[in-house]
């Protein structure tokens, strides 16, 4: 079992109060009882976050930055993938706010999209990508599937890095970007008019008039996921809140994970079940996995664990 749980820090102002107040008994006594790994050390301008860098690792994926193949895996999975080698992205629809000198994506997917809403916009822009050689598909509101062979070998930015962001600072502009810049143009135009985001605008709900692309590359040839018993699970719970600055919301969503799935992680250690926990914050991430533990070690969990403080304040 291997959990690995993004935002568990974060570079926000907010941050540093708030985990000053966090209390995660159970996460304490998970960590006496863990051996830990060595650091996965990044900075806040990687395209790939941390936790999007443990996963592929986890999955045996290559860990480039801003080229982690999230789409094309998930293609496979979804049979898709009738060409387990092509490129693919995901595209994901989404609202950029503009203010003068400064253009921020709002959060992902856009509120109260439907799988009509989201339909229609496929529709009406799949016409447009197929002129340049790149197929969509349905995958989720709000988040289609891209193939394509532009996608091969193009760094992109997962949204965790963007939302709220200046959007300048995240763009490819690259000269193999450029078809994409071409058709984030065009669809601008497109959207600006579409029943879509008339019937949004009724509602006062935020419009669609971009999209983002992310997860891009292709599988390694002969690339096999790990059996599903295997597989890492992300844990999304401290995301949202944690984007939105929201501590008092990320403080309860950590100490529900600590009431739940941490639990449930330190109750298996007592079986000897193969644990492993990753913590991610905006630079880096810590793993600590189970092991036969020296004498100095229980001497350790003994004496008890470093403050929380020093073991995610530094991620």
């Amino acid at each position: 079992m291997h959990l690995i749980i993004p935002f568990a820090a974060s570079a926000s102002q907010g941050f540093a109060d708030a985990l000053a107040k966090l209390q995660l008994p159970m996460l304490q006594k998970l960590l006496a009882r863990l051996s830990p790994l060595p650091a996965d050390i990044g900075e806040e301008r990687s395209l790939s976050p941390p936790h999007e860098r443990a996963l592929a690792a986890a999955l045996g994926l290559p860990v480039v930055d801003g080229k982690i193949p999230l789409a094309a895996l998930h293609a496979q999975q979804t049979c898709h993938s009738a060409a387990p080698h092509s490129a693919w992205a995901f595209i994901s629809l989404c609202h950029w706010q503009v203010n003068t000198g400064h253009v921020a994506m709002s959060p992902l997917p856009p509120p109260a999209l439907s799988p009509a809403q989201s339909d229609a916009l496929l529709a009406a822009m799949q016409p447009y990508f197929e002129e340049d050689g790149i197929r969509l598909y349905a995958d989720q509101p709000g988040r289609w599937l891209a193939q394509g062979e532009v996608f091969a070998e193009l760094a992109t930015a997962s949204p965790d890095r963007v939302v709220g962001r200046n959007l300048a600072d995240w763009m490819n502009n690259t000269p193999q970007a450029a078809t994409l810049r071409r058709l984030q143009n065009e669809m601008q135009m497109l959207l600006y008019t579409h029943p879509v985001n008339d019937a949004r605008d009724t509602m006062n709900l935020p419009t669609v008039n971009s999209f983002w692309i992310h997860g891009s590359g292709a599988l390694p040839v002969g690339y096999q996921p790990p059996a599903a018993s295997e597989r890492p699970v992300l844990i999304p719970n401290l995301r949202e809140p944690a984007l939105a600055d929201n501590w008092s919301d990320w403080l309860q969503a950590w100490q529900a994970l600590d009431a739940g799935e941490i639990q449930a992680l330190l109750q298996a250690t007592a079986t000897r079940q193969p644990v492993r926990l990753t913590l991610c914050g905006e630079r880096s991430s810590r793993s600590w996995h189970i092991q036969p533990q020296p004498v100095w070690h229980k001497l350790k969990s003994f004496l008890g664990p470093k403050p929380l403080s020093e073991l995610i304040g530094t991620l």
